[in-house]
């Protein structure tokens, strides 16, 4: 099939590459006129947060939206007449929306929000919807209505789950395209060949950022998602088509027509490329089953660009080959040799004899390089970033700082506790016994007086923990007023802990107890999918578990990175705290698909090689030595390209981008180049083996699978 698409291709090569320049700017038009905007949807079902947002909903509609914090600071004070009418107008402007639930003056009696030195105020304003919902134009004329205070020297700052920032193109990505073409520029040694990947990749991912853009009219995409997309689609677009390349080419340096050589390199390289690119997508989909809509939406759009790539792996790339057809290599800068098998032995070819012949001791010390890089894995801490790990010129992050400094962390992250009480019972005198109780924990720096609803059964209370909503104290303070406080004080009633901080803790506890049912499937189906490809139980065995070592070893760094702040946390800008509760479960499913990309290249030139000739041995050393040099090139350009979006000022990309650039980094220079030939070695003829087939048919010479 794919020999039939590739030839297809080449022969209307015009008619496919003018379809997909109009796939291009119909994608890209189409999401401009018409695409959505990023936010985040942290709707949980069956958690405590969801709960209490439903009774804000039920019993008090103007709190159950998200909210803004408007921070308000100037040195010399901001309690003076002037400034306090000021407020004042921009709040009776902000209250004339519709779209606004409410808006508090910080300066009303009992609020407590003036800093002790009155140099800082909080105004809070209550939208009607949740932050995945308030149109941006709502969100963007509510702060223009502040603006005016600049005029009288006042410092202005955004915060609040309402004010999210999306993550868009930073320059890093550049960075990251320019050393792409220097790797495949060494790689291949010409220029022409360098062009065609970075060409049939960047088209593919127009193609699917202008969908993504477009879907997110209709489903709600998280902030960090187009940028997470781009990552892998720029990544695996230039991977895919830098394995058919140097397949071509080889076939070209045979002697074989131009044709010819692209119909062979699609029905090798291409269907390595297709399995490979099906393992991604299907692992990446899989995280559907977690069942948490913000991690659903980042799935979809990371699969929408790995199958925009994979489409045009098979379609675009073998009509821009045939376009060029035997003048390739030409602006050749340095002359490449390929293996033909003819006996010549490259430096490849000698770094698997070795790896075989010291595979006892290889085996052991590769494994236990691995299983190091992971043992900060055991103090893993999911969570959700606060407004501290926003970038420092966010204004977000300059809320964040000045209500920290002048009013304590808790206040960036209250939490809203919500009390249903038996009918019969005053709202308003037991909320007030409670808040009482509430005041005397550990942990907790204020409570709001109770609010009760109209009907006089449920109340509200507002409860400012001493901690950052990241902290682990206020994390073990939710779980104590849930598990203890409340089924105490306030017995016989319903409760309920909710607000941005408790739903960011159901998120990481929602994920940390489905994460490992999630990993579990993500294994089976990547050893289903090798298992069909090979036809051999030991050998799928062996890359799945190539693939757990270089996952463990990626999630090592990172916590010891962006938890513990270890280097190069501050050279990139990442602040010490939980890692992103959502990373591990997408990290997982994002290299675990990767891995297999390279495992299925590699073991399917060996497998070639193994059915030629029935020499266990020899196939390694052969495979190894047509492949090594293209993995490297092709996780070089990987690792270069998830790099550079370390630079991005965006916490979450900063930890995408190092994960999979440091498990890529491990996968290929540990487990591909040492422990998988090591591992094979040992196995010997064994590692083939599947049941009910004979240990050795051969295949002639002159058929390739």
């Amino acid at each position: 099939m794919l020999a039939a698409l590739g030839r297809f291709s080449v022969r209307h090569r015009w008619l496919v590459v003018v379809t997909w320049v109009l796939l291009l700017i119909g994608a890209l038009g189409a999401g401009r006129e018409f695409g959505g905007s990023f936010t985040n949807d942290l709707t949980l079902a069956d958690t405590d947060s969801q709960a209490a947002y439903d009774t804000l909903r039920d019993r008090f509609p103007d709190m159950s939206g998200d909210g803004m914090q408007v921070v308000i600071h100037r040195d010399s004070g901001v309690t003076s007449p002037e400034v306090q009418h000021a407020v004042d107008a921009s709040l009776a402007e902000v209250r004339a929306d519709r779209d606004i639930a409410a808006a508090q003056s910080p300066y009303g009696p009992g609020q407590r929000l003036v800093s002790d030195d009155g140099r800082t105020a909080i105004a809070t304003v209550q939208f009607n919807e949740r932050a995945k919902d308030i149109p941006r134009e709502t969100l963007e004329q509510a702060q223009a209505s502040f603006e005016p205070l600049r005029d009288l020297g006042l410092q202005v700052e955004y915060g609040g789950p309402a004010v999210q920032t999306e993550s868009g193109p930073s320059g890093s990505e550049v960075y990251g395209l320019v050393a792409a073409v220097i790797v495949l520029l060494i790689a291949f040694g010409s220029l022409f060949a360098m062009v065609v990947p970075i060409v049939t990749a960047l088209m593919a991912l127009g193609v699917g950022m202008g969908v993504i853009e477009l879907l997110a009219n209709s489903v709600t995409i998280g902030t960090s998602g187009p940028v997470v997309a781009a990552m892998i689609g720029l990544g695996v677009g230039i991977d895919y088509a830098l394995l058919v390349v140097t397949r071509h080419r080889e076939g070209l340096s045979l002697g074989h027509d131009p044709h010819e050589s692209i119909e062979r390199a699609m029905r090798t390289a291409g269907r390595a490329v297709l399995v490979a690119g099906a393992t991604v997508i299907v692992a990446i989909l899989s995280l559907y089953l977690i069942g948490i809509p913000f991690v659903s939406a980042l799935a979809l759009a990371s699969a929408i660009t790995v199958a925009a790539t994979l489409l045009a792996a098979v379609t675009l790339l073998p009509a821009l080959l045939g376009i060029f057809g035997g003048k390739l290599d030409r602006l050749r800068i340095r002359r490449i040799q390929f293996d033909h098998g003819g006996g010549r032995e490259s430096g490849w070819h000698r770094w698997a004899r070795g790896v075989q012949r010291w595979r006892w001791i290889a085996v052991p010390l590769a494994a236990a390089l691995l299983v190091i890089l992971a043992l900060p894995l055991t103090s893993l801490r999911l969570g959700t970033g606060d407004g501290g790990s926003q970038p420092t010129e966010s204004t977000q992050r300059k809320a964040y700082d000045l209500v920290t400094e002048d009013f304590g962390p808790g206040r960036t992250g209250p939490l809203l506790v919500t009390v249903s009480y038996p009918t019969g019972t005053s709202a308003q005198q037991a909320g007030g016994e409670l808040r009482a109780e509430l005041l005397a924990i550990e942990g907790v720096t204020q409570v709001s007086p109770p609010r009760v609803d109209t009907q006089g059964s449920t109340a509200l209370l507002t409860v400012v923990p001493s901690g950052s909503p990241d902290d682990e104290s206020t994390e073990r303070l939710v779980h104590r007023l849930r598990s203890d406080v409340l089924p105490e004080a306030a017995a016989g009633a319903e409760t309920h802990v909710g607000g941005a901080t408790a739903t960011s803790i159901d998120l990481a506890d929602k994920l940390d107890e489905r994460m490992i049912w999630f990993m579990l499937l993500v294994v089976g189906l990547a050893f289903l999918v090798l298992l069909a490809e090979f036809r051999s139980l030991l050998v799928p065995l062996v890359a799945v578990v190539m693939n757990l070592l270089a996952v463990g070893a990626a999630y090592g760094p990172v916590v010891a990175v962006f938890q513990w702040g270890w280097w190069p946390a501050e050279l990139i800008g990442a602040q010490p705290g939980p890692v992103e509760s959502f990373a591990p479960v997408m990290l997982f499913a994002v290299l675990f698909g990767l891995s297999t990309d390279y495992a299925v290249f590699l073991l399917s030139r060996v497998h070639e090689e193994f059915k030629q000739t029935g020499d266990a041995r020899r196939s390694i050393v052969n495979g190894m030595g047509a492949t090594s040099r293209v993995i490297m090139a092709a996780a070089s350009v990987m690792v270069v390209v998830f790099a550079s979006f370390v630079l991005n000022d965006q916490r979450t990309v900063n930890l995408f981008g190092f994960g999979l650039a440091t498990a890529i980094a491990m996968y290929a220079l540990v487990a591909m180049l040492v422990l998988t030939p090591a591992l094979l070695a040992v196995l010997g003829r064994a590692a083939w083996w599947f049941p009910g087939e004979s240990r050795h048919r051969p295949t002639p010479a002159n058929l390739e699978p």
